[in-house]
């Protein structure tokens, strides 16, 4: 399959490529889809560690259920996620009509109700690759910490943050790889409005649909480069990070 993309985008010349990833149309899609991504990698991945948080240090009646419904995501089919989003986020919905009419805010067909959805299925991803981690940390690390002088914080900002950061860091990586190409849960509360809430993987679709199979895949390769070299860049953090840690 990835064979195909580079094979079918070279069927057009290199002007036809560029007039192709350049449109102004093609460039907001993409500005829509990295930039809801990187925001709801980013809030998924700060409420994913702390889910994490409370699931592993903390007992609580309906614990096992919460920590199953995790994972509803996974299981629930993304499309009926968007039409179940869009429904309680719309103007007219239970969510929606009181955001409205209390601060103003309108959540459906506009990037805020991308970003919604993204989170809602990106976070299990977070919580699913931190949550192990935290499992096996050693709590000695924490005793022997406490018995030299140092508080809660600065156990936490010492000892187990630099700990599970790399792990954070996979949970992000992984929210943010699935938003980029992430289509059946955001059409339906995105609106696809042109310029405003248009995102690449329906950019691709339209063109497919359109029968321009050569422009579909040069949108999709260069979706498909641009999100490699990011991912490439978050696992040489990572590395970096994991490496910086030994040292220490």
């Amino acid at each position: 399959p990835l064979s195909t993309l580079v094979f079918k985008s070279l069927l057009l010349s290199w002007d036809e490529y560029v007039h192709i990833i350049t449109s102004r149309r093609v460039l907001a899609s993409f500005r829509v889809s990295f930039s809801t991504s990187l925001l709801a990698a980013v809030i998924a991945s700060f409420f994913g560690f702390i889910i994490a948080w409370t699931f592993v240090r903390y007992d609580f009646i309906g614990k096992r259920i919460l920590d199953a419904l995790i994972d509803l995501p996974f299981a629930l089919p993304t499309a009926v996620a968007g039409i179940v989003l869009a429904t309680i986020y719309q103007p007219s919905g239970y969510i929606g009509q009181f955001l409205d009419k209390t601060f103003g805010l309108k959540v459906a067909y506009n990037p805020t109700g991308i970003v919604i959805a993204l989170i809602f299925i990106s976070l299990p991803f977070v919580v699913r690759t931190v949550q192990p981690v935290l499992q096996e940390f050693d709590s000695t690390m924490e005793e022997a910490a406490s018995t030299l002088g140092a508080n809660k914080l600065q156990i936490f900002i010492k000892v187990i943050f630099p700990n599970i950061f790399p792990a954070l860091l996979t949970g992000f990586a992984l929210a943010f790889a699935r938003g980029v190409g992430e289509y059946g849960s955001v059409i339906f509360i995105a609106g696809n409005i042109p310029y405003v809430s248009e995102i690449v993987p329906l950019m691709i679709i339209t063109k497919l649909e359109q029968y321009e199979y050569a422009g579909a895949t040069a949108i999709a390769l260069t979706l498909l480069v641009i999100s490699f070299l990011l991912l490439l860049l978050i696992n040489l953090l990572q590395l970096w990070v994991r490496k910086r840690s030994g040292q220490l």
